[in-house]
């Protein structure tokens, strides 16, 4: 008898106290549940004992990444349906804690656990990095970047595309993925001023992108810096082959250990993140002690919302078990107060949030499309990582629930107050 769909739905509903918005597949080849919406599959009893093991997102993302759960029909739709019932709810009083004493929970999640079968939990999947306290030393940062960006140049060409930039495009309507990328390092420069005899430091150079843009473009002399081995040979060689190894130095160094300032302007893109809360004063006077006076930062930067209570904020489980190991967030307004903290005067910031969406869901079609090659450069489990990460990424910046902003901070000149920018604002000259 085929009905482990119809029982999973309803014991998933009776812990959640409402409908679950999706069409649910079991092992047995059963479905239940709305016909048109988005089939949540599960392709084996496993699946039901990782989330009954670990509830919530973490549970979720290790049986999608072993591959004992799938969703079929648009992605898109199935997170955003997700997102908001299922891991909103699981925040709420009718959490795991709450199905303790509630008995209608409580005989649900019995249900469960008979339908799942062996009482043992499965292993994480290999990809799965082993949660450790936010050091960010020089040690732990390295180890978090190559998890993150030496996952192989060929994956992330499949990923980004020709351009190779791994942060948010500045979109046209109509454009392509590489003409909204070259106008957002276009944007870049212009607001740092760029010109001729200039240094600029990229800090965070990825594949070298914008250090290739400002020197070929604008005539700067540039250094950027990485921590990633993989990263840096790939920007190397681009420099060499476009003729620009007199003014594009490419390093592998902390930011920290950066000691040939002054320079007239320093980029971050997509880099912040990485630096944690308990450094972030200390990357803001260690960039603003590497400018001359009247230099001007700009830092592009994911932001999340504000809580009430901050010290209630953790870091996503998903993100920091498969994706960046380490990475943390935090609202636009604390980032403007602590380069406020360290000296800087903030002059501008735009906020880029459906960039970001577009930017996402552009590469996701770029994965989904390169996706047998992609699997036999990373494995099945890290392409599925990628896949669930950048789609969900995609549906939280539409829903608001973080954005990204470029902040133009300015190291004015000593007592006189000086900063060197135009009187009229986003003229970018």
């Amino acid at each position: 008898m085929q009905d482990a769909a119809p029982r999973l739905r309803s014991l998933v509903e009776q812990l959640l106290g409402a409908p679950l918005p999706l069409r649910v597949r079991a092992w047995d080849g059963s479905e239940a549940g709305p016909p048109a919406a988005p089939v949540l599959v599960f392709r084996n009893r496993r699946a039901l004992r990782r989330l009954l093991w670990k509830p919530g997102e973490l549970g979720l993302a290790r049986a999608w990444v072993a591959g004992d759960l799938g969703i079929e029909g648009d992605l898109y739709t199935a997170l955003d349906l997700l997102s908001g019932t299922v891991w909103e709810r699981a925040e709420d009083a009718r959490g795991p804690v709450a199905a303790l004493r509630d008995p209608e929970a409580r005989a649900a999640v019995r249900g469960l656990v008979r339908m799942a079968g062996s009482p043992l939990p499965p292993a994480p999947p290999a990809e799965e990095v082993r949660r450790r306290r936010h050091l960010h030393t020089r040690r732990s940062d390295r180890r978090a970047i190559s998890h993150h960006y030496d996952v192989g140049n060929d994956f992330y060409e499949i990923v980004l595309g020709p351009s190779m930039v791994y942060s948010c495009a500045y979109w046209e309507e109509g454009g392509t993925l590489e003409e909204a990328q070259r106008d957002k390092l276009e944007l870049v420069c212009r607001k740092l001023a760029l010109e001729p005899g200039r240094r600029l430091l990229d800090v965070g150079c990825g594949w070298g992108s914008m250090a290739l843009h400002a020197a070929r473009d604008h005539g700067v002399r540039v250094v950027g810096v990485t921590l990633s081995q993989e990263q840096a040979a790939y920007a190397r060689k681009r420099v060499a082959d476009e003729g620009l190894t007199d003014r594009v130095e490419i390093r592998v160094q902390d930011y920290r250990d950066v000691t040939d300032g002054p320079y007239d302007a320093i980029s971050s893109i997509g880099m912040a993140e990485h630096v944690g809360a308990e450094r972030y004063l200390e990357y803001a006077e260690v960039l603003g002690g590497l400018l001359e006076p009247g230099g001007r930062l700009l830092n592009h930067q994911i932001a999340r919302r504000p809580q009430r209570d901050e010290s209630s904020y953790s870091v996503d489980e998903f993100i920091d078990a498969y994706v960046f190991p380490d990475g943390e967030l935090a609202p636009l307004g604390t980032t403007v107060t602590q380069l406020e903290r360290a000296g800087f005067e903030v002059r501008d910031v735009e906020a880029l949030r459906e960039h970001y969406a577009l930017t996402l869901r552009r590469w996701v079609a770029n994965l989904e499309a390169g996706w047998p090659r992609a699997v036999r450069l990373t494995g099945a489990g890290r392409a599925r990582v990628w896949r669930l990460y950048m789609a969900a990424s995609a549906v939280a910046f539409e829903r608001n629930q973080i954005g990204v902003n470029q902040v133009l901070a300015v190291k004015t000149s000593g007592g006189s107050g000086g900063s060197g920018m135009p009187l009229r604002a986003r003229t970018w000259n």
